[in-house]
């Protein structure tokens, strides 16, 4: 009897010791973290723990008070296009317009609607000056302009070679641009700039974030790092000619940037003319921006 006494004393502290561990799972089950907050379940209510609270707290205020935001891959789409202020009495004297071509300011009028503009900004930064009101903006990315002309151009561009003139012809190793004998379905001169934009941005409302509105306006300054004239012919077929073509290789614009909420819409104009010589032709582009703010 004794014996089974102690077998039974022995069962009922196995079992009292089950019903700990359970009750000490069932709490944990109970508690669940997401990020620094603390949800416990008592009963069937959701309560969140006031320590994680005020630690989220915290944090949201950190964030707050950061005078830094970045913002990563931004997106432009528009459209490319240019003020043609050139002389054409003048401009074949500097040689760069070959003068039996008797080029004129028609044969560099552009397809607006097939002229893209497409930038990517790989960052952008913001730094708070005034209460988030006025900021300093910067960042640094590609612009990608394609230059199409009209159906009714059919103008070529050579690093150099062996020029048509009105006694003959004669060998350059200057680039230009000619009239060329042929008719071209697509006619397209591409130019990429590295470029770097530094604006002043004013925000009405930044703590109504989506319903804010908000202005920037500033300069930016590229480094061309492409150029291109793309052509398809049914003679030629498709050519995709890369070389030197005497554009400027640094690009100087004023730039603007419209938002309310998440819709953007962004501008540029360069007052020099993006050709070395002879041509004073002005390059803009405007568009949509895809970025966050």
């Amino acid at each position: 009897m004794k014996q089974l006494n102690i077998l039974l004393a022995a069962v009922f502290l196995c079992m009292a010791a089950s019903a700990q561990t359970d009750t000490t799972n069932t709490k944990k089950n109970d508690t669940m973290r997401i990020g620094n907050i603390i949800i416990v379940k008592k009963g069937k209510k959701f309560s969140i723990d006031s320590s994680s609270r005020e630690a989220s707290r915290q944090n949201f205020e950190r964030k707050q008070k950061s005078k830094i935001s970045t913002n990563w891959w931004i997106v432009d789409l528009g459209f490319s296009n240019y003020d043609d202020q050139t002389n054409y009495v003048t401009a074949g004297s500097g040689g760069y317009l070959n003068a039996s071509s008797n080029l004129s300011k028609s044969d560099f009028k552009l397809r607006a609607g097939k002229s893209v503009n497409v930038n990517v900004w790989l960052f952008m930064q913001r730094i708070n000056l005034i209460k988030k009101n006025v900021n300093l903006k910067y960042g640094l990315g590609v612009e990608l302009n394609n230059y199409r002309y009209k159906s009714t151009s059919s103008i070529s561009y050579k690093e150099g070679g062996v020029v048509p003139y009105t006694g003959g012809l004669q060998s350059t190793s200057d680039a230009f641009v000619f009239r060329d004998s042929i008719r071209f379905s697509k006619n397209k001169l591409a130019a990429d700039y590295l470029t770097v934009p530094v604006m002043l941005n004013f925000s009405t409302t930044p703590k109504y974030g989506r319903q804010n509105l908000s202005f920037s306006v500033g300069v930016s300054a590229g480094y061309l790092y492409s150029q291109r004239n793309k052509q398809v012919s049914e003679e030629r077929g498709k050519l995709k000619n890369k070389g030197n073509y005497d554009l400027e290789k640094f690009k100087f614009s004023y730039v603007a940037e419209l938002g309310y909420g998440p819709v953007r819409v962004y501008g540029s104009y360069s007052p020099k003319s993006i050709y070395e010589k002879s041509l004073d032709i002005r390059p803009y582009n405007f568009g949509i921006r895809f970025s966050s703010w």
